[in-house]
Order: C-alpha cells, then structure tokens, then sequence
C-alpha cells in the first residue's frame, strides 16, 4: 500500500495543483459568463497526448537501452575478475583483489558521474577513464607478466573494450534526451488547454444533476495531463534517482559478490 502510495505521489507535483485551479477557474468564469461552446476533444489527442506518449515511448527505451548496457558492463567485468581467477596456473590472491577493487572502483565512478549534473560531466569521466587505464595496466601487470598465455590476455583485452563500449553508450543516454522541441510543445499545451477548454466543461455542465460535478471533470483533465507529462519527466534521466523506474548502480553489492567469488579458488575446491 505505501509503495503504491509513493508511486502516486511521485507523479503529481505543484504545477498538477496549479493547472487543476486554473481549471476549475476556467470553467467557472465560463459558467459566470455563459461561455460555452463545444470543442472537439481530439485536439487533446493531437496536441497532447499523442506527442507525450510518444516522448515516454522513447524515454523507456532509452532507459531499456541503459539497462542493456549497464549489464553488460558488468558481465564484462566479472569475466575479466574470473579470468584472473581460474586461468592462470596459479590464482595470486594479491592480484584478484588488485583486479576486483579496480572494477567496483570503475563502477563506483560511472554512478559518480551518471548522477551527477551535465555539466560535470568532463570532470567526472576523468574518474572513470582512469579507472579503465589502471584496469587495462593490470591486464598487462598481473596477467601477462606473471605467464597467462598471450590468447588469454588478449580475450582480456576485448573484455575491457566491451567494457568501454557499453559506458560510452550509457553516457550518451545520459548527456542526450528525447527531443526537446517535442517537449516544448506538448508543454505548452499543457499549460494552455486547461484554460482554453473552460468554455467546453462549462457547455457540458448542464449535463450533471449536482452543481460541483461541472468542477471534476476539468480538474481530472488538468490531473491526466499533467502526471503523463511527470512521468515523461521521471523517465527522461534514467539515472537521476527520483523517479520509481530509474538505472541504480548498486556498486556495494557487485563487489561484495566479487569478494565472496574470490575466497576459494575452484582448483583448490575439487
């Protein structure tokens, strides 16, 4: 029940209050005035609702996107970890734990940078392509030169630029939104159609028995509006940590995994 609650609550914000007033206001000056007239509701669906459906479908597959890539990401780490592992002939201890602490520290920096502000981004890659470049000398350092074959090392390597691959494409979810005039104009109408429409819930007001009903409708109108264009809103940055269906990078659980991956060796488990 409160989760249900939370995620509720989560669509409306001051500006549902405000156009539901004006709503309301709307439709009553009409009523005072005798203002009514019969507008077609499928403005509604050209101006709004279909261009903000259109923005939540893209900004869900943009979060799906990151999703995809976030995975991958750490199913690449986790192979280089397991590499170091079980294919060198013998597993160094030191080394694994060089090689985990250098993978959380990369994700530790990718959520670093993915909630932060866009225009911090310069400052925190840096972070997180550091982390790479010390990942790929450890390759060199702890594998290579302590006798892994040099096929095995290389498929290390590819790890690694998988690795890259998927963070740059997750940062492009994260510096680039779906289009931003479409924003702009289904806001507009967002903000316009509550007060252009008072005429049109006033006209339909002699449809009710009870007075106060002629009030709902245009406050309901206001309400759907405005927590379709929320949950645009919400899905737009998959990685700001406010909306319910935001990316958590949960840096703290991969590596407690890896930590626990790393106590026994296989070999010395048979």
């Amino acid at each position: 029940m409160k989760k249900a609650l939370k995620r509720t609550l989560s669509i409306i914000s001051y500006r549902t209050f405000v156009l539901m007033a004006v709503a309301m206001l709307s439709t009553f000056a009409c009523l005072k005035l005798n203002i009514k007239a019969d507008f077609p509701l499928t403005l509604v669906a050209t101006a709004v609702i279909f261009p903000i459906v259109f923005s939540i479908g893209g900004a869900y597959k943009r979060r799906e996107v990151a999703l995809d890539h976030y995975a991958a990401l750490k199913t690449y780490g986790k192979s280089i970890f397991y590499a170091a592992r079980d294919w060198p002939e013998e597993c160094s201890p030191k080394s694994l734990e060089l090689i985990r602490h250098e993978i959380t520290n990369m994700l530790n920096a990718c959520r670093t940078l993915f909630t932060s502000k866009k225009s911090e981004i310069a400052e925190h890659e840096l972070a997180v392509y550091d982390s790479f470049s010390k990942l790929s000398r450890l390759i060199r350092t702890e594998l290579r030169e302590k006798g892994l074959a040099s096929g095995e090392v290389s498929r290390c390597n590819q790890y690694l630029s998988k690795m890259l691959e998927s963070f740059e494409k997750i940062k492009h979810v994260f510096q680039y939104r779906t289009p931003r005039t479409l924003r702009a104009f289904s806001d507009i109408f967002i903000t316009l159609l509550p007060v252009l429409y008072g005429p049109y819930f006033a006209a339909i007001a002699g449809d009710y028995t009870v007075p106060a009903l002629a009030y709902v409708v245009p406050a309901l109108f206001a309400f759907i509006l405005t927590s379709l264009d929320n949950i645009q809103i919400h899905l737009e940055n998959p990685f700001d940590q406010v909306g319910e269906d935001d990316v958590f990078i949960n840096v703290e659980k991969f590596g407690e995994r890896l930590q626990q991956h790393s106590v026994t060796h296989p070999t010395s488990a048979a």
